[in-house]
C-alpha cells in the first residue's frame, strides 16, 4: 500500500504558508454554493470525521473544517473538496470553470446527497464537465479499499427511497476528481449518533467509508 502519510507530510512542508496547513495538518474543505440548497447542514460531521482518521490512520488531520466557495484565492491550496445539502446547487459560468480547472489540476471533489440534491448536482456537473458523464464506480476500485475494505461497495447508512447504495464518479484523463454518493448518505453518519439516531455500527461504517474516500484522494 502507497504510503501516504509521507506524501501528507511533503504536502504539508509544501503548503504550511497557507491557512489550510498553517498547523501543519490536513483537513477537509466544505464546498460553499448559492442557491438554496443547505451546503452548511451538520456542522459536526467534518470534524468528527476528521478526529476519526487521526485516531485511525498516519494523518495528522486538524479539529476543524474549512468553509470555502469555489472563488476563494484558497481554493487552488486545498487538496479536497466536500459538499452536501438537499435542494437546489448554482454555478456561474465562472464557477464552472474554475472548478473545472481546480478539478483537472488535482484537486478532488466528494459529493454527498442529502436528500433532494441529486438532479441539481448532475445538472451543474454537466456545466463543469459538459463531455463528461457521472458513471457508476465498480466495487473493486481502489476508492472501496484504500484503508478499510468494502468488498461490496458503499454501505447503507440513511434510508431514504430503498434500494442499494450508489457510488458514481467523473474521471478526467484517467483518474477520479469527482466521487458521488446516492442513496446512503454517508455523512449522515459522521456526526453524533443522537443527532440522526444512527447505531454505532452504522456510524463506524461511514466514518470507514468517509475516511476510504479522503484516503484514496489523497494518494491519487
Amino acid at each position: 500500500m502507497k504510503k501516504y502519510w509521507i506524501f501528507l507530510i511533503l504536502v504539508c512542508c509544501l503548503w504550511s504558508e497557507s491557512g489550510l496547513y498553517a498547523q501543519s495538518g490536513f483537513t477537509i474543505a466544505r464546498l460553499k454554493y448559492r442557491g438554496g440548497g443547505d451546503w452548511y447542514n451538520d456542522p459536526s460531521a467534518i470534524p468528527n470525521l476528521l478526529e476519526f482518521m487521526r485516531n485511525e490512520t498516519n494523518v495528522n488531520t486538524l479539529k476543524e473544517e474549512r468553509k470555502l466557495d469555489i472563488m476563494s484565492e484558497e481554493l487552488f491550496s486545498t487538496p479536497v473538496l466536500f459538499m452536501t445539502g438537499h435542494g437546489k446547487i448554482v454555478f456561474s459560468d465562472e464557477e464552472a470553470q474554475r472548478l473545472r480547472l481546480y478539478l483537472s489540476s488535482g484537486g478532488f471533489l466528494y459529493a454527498d446527497d442529502d436528500y433532494g440534491m441529486d438532479k441539481y448536482f448532475r445538472d451543474v456537473m454537466k456545466k463543469v464537465f459538459p463531455k463528461n458523464d457521472l458513471i457508476a464506480i465498480p466495487f473493486s476500485h481502489p476508492i472501496y479499499h484504500s484503508h478499510f475494505d468494502f468488498p461490496n461497495g458503499l454501505p447503507k447508512i440513511h434510508e431514504h427511497d430503498g434500494g442499494p447504495p450508489e457510488g458514481y464518479g467523473i474521471f478526467h484523463d484517467g483518474r477520479l476528481v469527482v466521487y458521488y454518493t446516492y442513496n446512503t448518505n454517508i455523512s449522515d453518519g459522521w456526526p453524533a449518533s443522537e443527532i440522526h439516531g444512527n447505531t454505532e455500527e452504522t456510524r463506524l461504517k461511514a466514518l470507514k467509508m468517509g475516511t476510504n474516500i479522503f484516503i484514496y484522494a489523497l494518494m491519487n
